[in-house]
Order: structure tokens, then C-alpha cells, then sequence
């Protein structure tokens, strides 16, 4: 057997799956086991031993890999299709068949991150592949614990009624998203970011307005949003400029700061290299200590691509058009639409996730050279 401290999951899998074989699914039928749900209940029952033997038997496997993956969705979808009928009144079958299911999926997971990273596009699929299925399963988890515990929809819905929101709603949400991203987010964040890197550079050049911008810049760092938000208002109006504005103000200075910073990064050996070849400050700027800075520049970037939309959102609840994702949110929340607020939500947690991945892929392809990317 080739297994190790790291592969214990599907040892306690097999637990599982004598308990969810004959415990209960049922607090209120004891009677009822996933044995008794006919061909469904024993299928299931078979893909998870036969996954279970895989992953304990075989390592880096490609065939344990997709038994696995079977048997664990397939052992939640089991586990969803019965919420309906054991909503608040599930037995230890039914726990057991999360957790066997949870157990078989981490197993999965396990697999997955031992196999060799091989580069191009199976490489990034398998990096994808592993934090799509966390994502997943806090998803179902998530839904079974909603719908089981009975937990009132006003203070969180359930994944599927999120879901169905957003299905019905894509006209509204969409709008939204234009008015608070592409307009305040995309225009306050360019803005912010080039004025930080200009100003860094100057910063750098004039020795005083180091001394004397970078601690200003640090107590405008530490001013709330929501002192921000209200006076831009009033100084720009309620269209997108007042929330461009705000993301100016989050943006600029984590840029200047960690701009600054890697300016000089530069090694002194290297610095001295470059005045014995009686190279200019420009000339040193541009071909030493900025090709250096650019890990810090695209730091501040990637901190500033969630920034920027967090800005630009707490911006909106002072005063906007009627439309914009946090308009959206404030006023839904008052109409206890609290599917249509988590809604919003993800639109804006996948926005974001998508624009840090976007910096992200840009840091990769300008700094290939950095010992991080190195493979």
C-alpha cells in the first residue's frame, strides 16, 4: 500500500462510509438509510469504496483522481437532492455522507497538488483546477448548512436562491457593474496609480519631498473611506467622478509608498557598476532601479486592483445615480432583498478576483525574470 501521513483522508473515508451505509439518513425515520434509496444509494455506495481503494492503493493516479472526483459529487449532489425532505431533522447517515463526501474531495485535492506542474496550458489548468474545487465545496457546504439549520433568509441566503438572483436579474446587475467598474473603478485607478509612480519618481529625484510627502502620505493612507466619500461628493457631484475621485485618494499613495520602496531596492554594487560606465541618473533610473522596482510597483498595483472597487463601492452609499453596484446594495438592503445585496456581492467578489488575476498575468509577463517566477 502506498499511502503516508499526508493520505489519511481516505482511511477516514472508509469510516464514513460504514457509518453513512448504516446510520440514518432521518433523525425523525431511522428507518431510512442511503442503502434503501434504491439503485442511487448503493451506486453511490460502490463509487465510493472502489474511490476509496484507488486513492489508498494507487498515488498520482489518474484514474483515483476522477473516482475520486466522481464519488465526491456525486456524494454531494446525494446530500443536496435530500435537503428538501430532512430539512431540520437530519440524522448521523446524512453527516456522514457530508463528510465521507468532503473527506473523498480533500483526498482529490491531495492527489492533485502531488502531480508534477508542467508548463503551458495543462500546468495552468491544474493550478486552476484546485482552488475552483475550494471554492466549490465552501459553496456546498455552505447550502447544506443554510438549508439544514433552517437559517432565516434575511441573514444569508442559500447559494441556489443567490444564484436563481443573479440568473433573473443579469439586465440590472450588468448596469452596475458598468456604472461602478468601468467608469469609477477603471478611470479613479489609472489615475491613481500613474499619478503615484510619477510622483514616486519625483520623490525620488528631490531628496526633501521625501522626507516631507511620504509621512503625509502615510496619514492620508490612514484616512476612513467614509470621511472621504461625502466630501468628493460635494466637490465632483453624484455622477462617477466623485467615486473616481475616492479611488484616486485609495490608490495614490500605496503606488507612491511602494514605488519608493523599490527604487531603491537596487544593490550599491550594482549602483556603482552603472557610475563607472558614467552612466546618468536618467540612464540608471530606467535601466537599473526601475526594471528593480517593478516587483514593488506591481505590488501596489495588485493591492490597488481590490482597493479601488472596495473605494469605489463605499463611495456609492453616499450619494450616486440610481444605479451602481453599492447604490444596488444600500438600497436593497433596506427593501430586505438580501438575495439580490449577496448578488452584488459576488458580481464584485469575481470583478475583483478577475482584475487582481489580470495584474497578476501582467507582473508575470514583466518580470519573468524575478527568482519567484523562476521554475
Amino acid at each position: 500500500m502506498n499511502h503516508s501521513r499526508g493520505h489519511i483522508q481516505p482511511w477516514i473515508a472508509l469510516v464514513g462510509l460504514i457509518a453513512l451505509s448504516a446510520l440514518p439518513l432521518d433523525a425523525a425515520d431511522p428507518t431510512r438509510l442511503l442503502i434503501r434509496e434504491g439503485p442511487v444509494g448503493w451506486g453511490l455506495v460502490a463509487l465510493m469504496a472502489a474511490a476509496i481503494v484507488a486513492a489508498i492503493r494507487a498515488g498520482r493516479s489518474l484514474a483515483a483522481a476522477i473516482l475520486l472526483a466522481l464519488a465526491a459529487h456525486g456524494g454531494a449532489a446525494m446530500a443536496i437532492g435530500l435537503l428538501p425532505s430532512l430539512a431540520g431533522h437530519t440524522g448521523s447517515g446524512f453527516w456522514a455522507l457530508v463528510l465521507t463526501s468532503w473527506l473523498l474531495v480533500w483526498a482529490l485535492v491531495t492527489e492533485l497538488s502531488e502531480w508534477p506542474r508542467r508548463p503551458g496550458l495543462p500546468g495552468l489548468v491544474l493550478s486552476l483546477l484546485i482552488p475552483f474545487l475550494f471554492g466549490i465545496w465552501l459553496l456546498i457546504l455552505w447550502q447544506i448548512v443554510v438549508v439544514v439549520f433552517q437559517v432565516p433568509f434575511v441573514l444569508i441566503p442559500p447559494p441556489s436562491a443567490i444564484g436563481a438572483r443573479i440568473a433573473t436579474s443579469l439586465p440590472i446587475l450588468a448596469a452596475d457593474f458598468r456604472q461602478t467598474f468601468f467608469k469609477s473603478v477603471v478611470a479613479g485607478y489609472a489615475i491613481g496609480c500613474g499619478a503615484g509612480f510619477l510622483v514616486a519618481i519625483l520623490v525620488d529625484r528631490v531628496s526633501f519631498l521625501k522626507r516631507g510627502l511620504l509621512p503625509i502620505g502615510n496619514l492620508v493612507s490612514a484616512l476612513p473611506i467614509v470621511g472621504i466619500a461625502p466630501i468628493m461628493v460635494m466637490w465632483f457631484g453624484f455622477d462617477w467622478p466623485s467615486k473616481a475621485a475616492v479611488v484616486v485618494v485609495s490608490t495614490f499613495f500605496p503606488m507612491l509608498v511602494n514605488t519608493v520602496t523599490g527604487l531603491s531596492a537596487s544593490q550599491p554594487i550594482s549602483r556603482d557598476l552603472m557610475r563607472t560606465y558614467a552612466a546618468t541618473y536618467w540612464q540608471t533610473l530606467f535601466k537599473l532601479r526601475l526594471p528593480e522596482a517593478m516587483p514593488f510597483v506591481f505590488n501596489a498595483l495588485k493591492i490597488n486592483s481590490t482597493l479601488a472597487l472596495i473605494a469605489a463601492i463605499v463611495a456609492e452609499f453616499f450619494g450616486t445615480p440610481i444605479v451602481g453596484m453599492g447604490f444596488r446594495i444600500s438600497t436593497e438592503v433596506g427593501r430586505m432583498n438580501i438575495d439580490m445585496v449577496w448578488a452584488e456581492i459576488a458580481v464584485a467578489a469575481l470583478a475583483g478576483s478577475a482584475f487582481y488575476g489580470v495584474v497578476a498575468l501582467a507582473e508575470r509577463a514583466a518580470t519573468f525574470w524575478h527568482p519567484s517566477f523562476r521554475t
